[in-house]
């Protein structure tokens, strides 16, 4: 894929969703050493690289965790490889890999399918402010 930034790791995550916005937030704010960059999965961008690692949009709505060329992540898989780059006590939360992925993906699915009902939802995707958006591609 062309026009990707070169040595990061991209974010995909549910542009309109409250929750994921606020994530996309915290990991900003944690990323000491400009590690991630962020698209939308409703984004064009978004949609490339889902395409191009062959994930189907229609069945998924996770965060995913591209490395361009490396590998990808999706669901809790993707949270705790995030946050092993971030910085301070949430990177210690990688510890949890050591659960099974089917019963950490349940967790993540069960908060996934309420969060629109308990964090809420935009009408449309969250735009970064003018000094934040050199961290999102499109």
């Amino acid at each position: 894929m062309q026009n990707l930034p070169q040595g990061k790791k991209i974010i995909l995550f549910d542009g309109v969703c409250n929750l994921c916005n606020s994530f996309v937030q915290y990991v900003i704010e944690r990323d000491k050493k400009d590690t991630f960059r962020f698209a939308s999965l409703q984004s064009e961008i978004g949609e490339e690289i889902l395409n191009h690692i062959g994930i189907d949009r229609s069945k998924t709505d996770s965060i995913i965790l591209y490395e361009p060329g490396i590998a990808y992540y999706y669901k809790s898989s993707a949270a705790l490889e995030i946050a092993k780059s971030l910085s301070g006590f949430v990177s210690w939360s990688f510890g949890f890999k050591i659960l099974p992925t089917a019963f950490r993906d349940w967790v993540y699915d069960y908060v996934a399918k309420n969060r629109y009902k308990w964090f809420g939802k935009q009408e449309s995707c969250w735009l970064p402010t003018p000094e934040l958006k050199g961290k999102f591609i499109d």
